[in-house]
C-alpha cells in the first residue's frame, strides 16, 4: 500500500534520475514499498539527505550524483522538526475527491501537508492585495504618458509593438526595450484604451509577485513565512506606488522573483529544466529593463556552483543551458532590431547612434553605474557636492528621499538575515543546523539583497526613488524567513533576544522614518514606538510566557513592524500620481537633485533642468497630467527657473515641463490637430516625448516626439524634418516650453528655430501651434 507524501511537490523530494538507474532508494522508501516521509522530514517531506542537501557542495560531497552516491545527511535526527520546519507533523489532511469535481476542494484546502489555516490565508492575502492595487486605478489617469503613448501606439501598430514605438507612425521607441509595455497592449487591443486597460495589468503583477513569493517561501519554511513574506511585500510603499504604475519596474520586479524562485527550485533536485526556466526570466528581464534584471545573476550563478546536488561538472553545464537559455529568450529580439536596417525601422530612443546595443551599454546600461550616460538627465552636482541624483554611499537608501519608500524593513532584513547564516553555520557544529534548503533560501535572498542594495548606493548615475521596488521581494523574504525560523528557537535566549532586538531596530527605525514627516499623523510614531517597546520586551520574557500571551506579544510585534508602511501604503493608494519621477507616501522635503542634460560631444546639447531642494507638490505647479490626476510628480509644466547663460551656451535653469510630463490639451487644439489628421503620417511634431505623447493620448493619432525622451537624440535631424515637411507627412508642430534638446544648436532648437522663421503662428486654445503645409508669404 502507498500513502501519500505531505507535499504535493513530490518530485523535489525525489532521487535524482542518475540515482534511480543505480537503483538507490527515494526518501523514505520502506522495506514495503511505501513512501512515507522520514522521521526528521523538513518543510517538504525532506530530510535532506540528497536534494535538500543543497550545500554539499561546500562540505566536499558531490550529492546524490557523486560517486559515493547519495551523500548522508548533516542534519541530527529531529533537528528539521524542532527548528526548521513551520508545517504540522500531525497525520496529512486527505486529498479529497479527484479530478474537476475536487478542484474547487484542492484549491480552498491547498497542499495536504499543510495547517487549514494556510491555503484560505493565502487566498486572503491575495485578495487583500488585488483590492489594495486596484482601488481606485483610474485617478491616476495614464499614469506615466511616455510609457501610455506607446502603448497607444502599439495597440494600433503591430510594428510599433515589436520595437515599443512612441506613436504608431514609429519615428522613434521608448528608451527601454518592448518588453514591459506588450501586456499593456494586449490589454488595450483587448479593452479599448483607458486608464484601467493600461494600469490593471500591472497591479496584476503585483499579486503574482506576491503569490510566486509566498510559493518560494513556504517551500523550506512553511505557510507561516510564506504569508508573512508576502504581506511584507504588499505592504512595501514602493511596491503599492508601482505595482499601480505602468513603468517596467512591476514586471521586472515579478520576473526576478520568478528567477529567484526556479534557482530554488533547482537546487533543490539539480533538475536542469529549473535552470533553464530561471535564464528565461532573466532574459525576459532583460527586454524589460535590460542590464538590471542581470544584477542578482552573480550571487545565485555561484550559489549555484557551490551547492547544487549534483557533480561540478554536471553545475556547470547546467549554467551554460541557463545562459543559453538567457541568450535566446533575450538576444532574439536584439538581434532582429540590429539586424533590420535602420531606414525602414524607428529611431532607438535613447541612443546617440540610433543602436540598441549602445543603448544598452550607455545611456540605459553601464552609464547608470558610471554616471557616463550621453543624452540622458544626470551627472549634475546635486546637493552636498555629490552627483546629480544624490550622494552615494551605504546610507543612500536610509536617506530622506529614499528611506520612506524602502527602507522600513531594511535594517531588520539585514539583521535576521545575519542570523539566518549564523543559525547555518554555528548549528553545524552545535547541532542545531538550519535544513538545507533553508540555508540555501537565505544564501539566494541574501545575495540578490546585497547585490542589489550595493549596486543602487552606489550607482552615480540615473536614479529614481521608484527603483527601490526591486528590493521588496527580497527583504520580504529575509523578513518572513528569519522570523519564523527565530520563533520556532524562542526557547532559546540566543533566538528570543534577536527576535527582541530586531524588533525593537525597526520600531526605532520606523519612529525616525515617521517623523521625517511631522505634520502627518503625529501621533502615528508614537504608537509604533510604544508598541514595539513592549512587545519586544515581552519577545524577551516570551520563554518564560504561556503560549497565547507569547502570540499576543508576536501579534503586536507586526503590528508595530508593519504600522508605519501600511499608514505610507494607505496615503500612496489614496494619491494618484503621474508623469515621470513619482514617489510613494505622504509629501515630505527632498534632497536637491541639480541634474544636467548631456548629449553627445558637439550636438550643442545641454542645460539644468532643476536643482536645489524641492518639495514633492511645488507651489502653483500641477502633479500630474491629464484632467484625472491629482498627485505624484515632483512639480509640473510653467514650473520655470532662473540663472544661467541667456545666449544659451551656458546651464540654463528650466521647468521640468516637457521633460517630466506634458501639458494639458483643450478641446481647441485637440480638435485642430485631428482635422484631416488621416491624410498625414503624424498629425503633430514636437519637442519631447512626454509634450507629444500628451497630444497623442488626448487626439488619438500619432505625434512625433522630437529627440525622444530628453529631447536630447538626433532623431530627427534638421534635413530629416525639413524632407518629411516636404512630402508632407506633418500637419502641425507644436511649440512648448525650453526643454532639454532646444539649448543652443541641439537639435530641438534648429527645427524650433527653422519652423518658426518659416511658417505662421496659430494660438488655438492654450497651445501654439504652426500649421506645417502652410509657409509663410514671401
Amino acid at each position: 500500500m502507498t500513502t501519500h507524501r505531505p507535499d504535493a511537490d513530490a518530485d523535489a523530494d525525489a532521487a535524482t534520475p542518475r540515482a534511480r538507474l543505480r537503483g538507490l532508494p527515494r526518501h523514505g522508501r520502506t522495506g514495503s514499498g511505501s513512501t512515507a516521509p522520514a522521521p526528521d522530514a523538513g518543510p517538504n517531506g525532506s530530510n535532506g539527505s540528497d536534494g535538500l542537501n543543497v550545500l554539499n557542495g561546500l562540505n566536499g560531497s558531490n550529492g546524490p550524483d557523486g560517486p559515493d552516491g547519495p551523500s548522508k545527511s548533516s542534519e541530527p535526527s529531529g533537528s528539521s522538526r524542532s527548528h526548521g520546519s513551520s508545517r504540522p507533523h500531525g497525520p496529512s489532511r486527505p486529498h479529497g475527491p479527484g479530478g474537476l469535481r475536487g478542484l474547487p476542494r484542492r484549491v480552498w484546502r491547498g497542499h495536504p501537508g499543510d495547517p487549514g489555516w494556510a491555503r484560505p490565508g493565502l487566498l486572503a492575502l491575495l485578495a487583500v492585495t488585488a483590492v489594495l492595487y486596484v482601488w481606485d486605478l483610474g485617478a491616476s489617469g495614464y499614469a506615466n504618458q511616455f510609457y501610455s503613448a506607446a502603448v497607444q501606439a502599439a495597440s494600433e501598430s503591430w510594428k510599433a509593438m515589436f520595437f515599443g514605438s512612441s506613436d504608431a507612425a514609429n519615428s522613434i521607441t521608448v528608451d527601454k526595450p518592448p518588453g514591459a509595455l506588450w501586456p499593456m497592449a494586449l490589454s488595450v487591443r483587448l479593452f479599448g484604451l483607458g486608464s484601467w486597460a493600461v494600469l490593471v495589468p500591472e497591479a496584476l503583477m503585483g499579486v503574482a509577485t506576491v503569490g510566486v513569493l509566498y510559493a518560494a517561501v513556504r517551500r523550506h519554511f512553511g505557510p507561516a513565512a510564506g504569508l508573512l513574506s508576502g504581506a511584507v511585500c504588499a505592504l512595501t510603499p514602493v511596491a503599492a506606488l508601482m505595482f499601480r504604475f505602468n513603468n517596467p519596474d512591476a514586471l521586472l520586479c515579478l520576473l526576478m522573483v520568478c528567477a529567484v524562485y526556479c534557482v530554488l527550485r533547482g537546487l533543490d533536485d539539480a533538475r536542469t529544466r529549473w535552470l533553464v526556466l530561471a535564464g528565461v526570466c532573466f532574459g525576459l528581464g532583460f527586454l524589460t529593463k535590460t542590464l538590471q534584471a542581470w544584477l542578482i545573476v552573480p550571487p545565485l550563478a555561484l550559489l549555484y556552483v557551490l551547492c547544487a546536488p549534483t557533480r561540478l561538472r554536471r553545475r556547470l553545464a547546467q549554467l551554460l543551458w541557463a545562459g543559453l537559455a538567457v541568450l535566446v529568450s533575450a538576444g532574439w529580439w536584439v538581434a532582429i532590431v540590429e539586424l533590420w536596417p535602420k531606414s525602414s525601422r524607428p529611431y532607438i530612443g535613447g541612443s546617440q547612434d540610433n543602436s540598441f546595443l549602445g543603448l544598452t551599454l550607455g545611456y540605459n546600461g553601464l552609464g547608470r553605474i558610471t554616471g557616463d550616460e550621453a543624452g540622458s538627465v544626470g551627472g549634475g552636482k546635486g546637493g552636498g557636492g555629490g552627483p546629480g541624483w544624490g550622494l552615494t554611499g551605504l546610507s543612500r537608501l536610509f536617506a530622506t528621499d529614499n528611506g520612506g519608500q524602502i527602507a522600513w524593513l531594511l535594517p531588520a532584513a539585514f539583521v535576521l538575515l545575519l542570523a539566518g547564516v549564523w543559525l547555518a553555520w554555528r548549528g553545524r557544529r552545535t547541532g542545531t543546523a538550519l535544513p538545507a534548503g533553508q540555508r540555501a533560501a537565505f544564501l539566494a535572498w541574501g545575495g540578490a539583497l546585497l547585490m542589489t542594495f550595493l549596486t543602487f548606493s552606489f550607482m552615480s548615475g540615473i536614479f529614481h526613488q521608484y527603483y527601490n521596488v526591486a528590493l521588496a521581494p527580497y527583504i520580504a523574504a529575509l523578513v518572513g524567513m528569519g522570523t519564523v525560523v527565530l520563533w520556532r528557537r524562542r526557547a532559546s535566549r540566543g533566538a528570543a533576544v534577536a527576535l527582541a532586538a530586531t524588533l525593537a531596530l525597526t520600531a526605532g527605525w520606523s519612529y525616525v522614518l515617521l517623523a521625517r514627516t511631522a505634520h502627518w499623523l503625529p501621533w502615528l510614531r508614537w504608537s509604533v514606538l510604544a508598541g514595539g517597546a513592549a512587545a519586544a520586551l515581552a519577545l524577551l520574557l516570551v520563554a518564560r510566557l504561556g503560549r497565547r500571551p507569547a502570540w499576543w506579544a508576536a501579534a503586536a510585534g507586526v503590528a508595530a513592524s508593519l504600522g508605519g508602511p501600511v499608514a505610507y501604503v494607505v496615503d500612496t493608494v489614496g494619491t494618484a500620481h503621474s508623469g515621470s519621477i513619482v514617489t510613494a507616501g505622504p509629501a515630505s522635503g527632498q534632497p536637491g537633485m541639480g541634474m544636467v542634460i548631456r548629449g553627445k560631444k558637439g550636438s550643442g546639447l545641454g542645460g539644468v533642468i532643476f536643482g536645489g531642494p524641492q518639495p514633492k507638490n511645488l507651489p502653483g505647479g500641477r502633479q500630474g497630467g491629464g484632467p484625472q490626476a491629482k498627485g505624484g510628480q515632483q512639480g509640473g509644466p510653467g514650473g520655470g527657473g532662473a540663472g544661467g547663460d541667456k545666449s544659451g551656451n551656458g546651464p540654463v535653469l528650466v521647468g521640468v515641463g516637457g521633460l517630466l510630463d506634458g501639458p494639458d490639451i483643450d478641446p481647441k487644439a485637440k480638435a485642430a490637430v485631428q482635422a484631416d489628421a488621416d491624410d498625414y503620417t503624424w498629425a503633430l511634431a514636437t519637442v519631447g516625448s512626454h509634450n507629444a505623447a500628451s497630444y497623442q493620448l488626448a487626439t488619438g493619432k500619432p505625434a512625433m516626439p522630437i529627440g525622444g525622451f530628453n529631447g536630447t537624440d538626433p532623431s530627427p535631424t534638421l534635413d530629416a524634418f525639413k524632407e518629411a515637411v516636404r512630402r508632407g507627412e506633418i500637419h502641425y508642430f507644436a511649440e512648448v516650453e525650453r526643454v532639454s534638446g532646444q539649448g543652443q544648436g541641439g537639435y530641438g532648437a534648429q527645427i524650433t528655430e527653422w519652423v518658426k522663421a518659416n511658417f505662421e503662428k496659430v494660438k488655438v486654445g492654450k497651445s501654439t501651434l504652426y500649421d506645417l503645409t502652410k509657409p509663410k508669404s514671401r
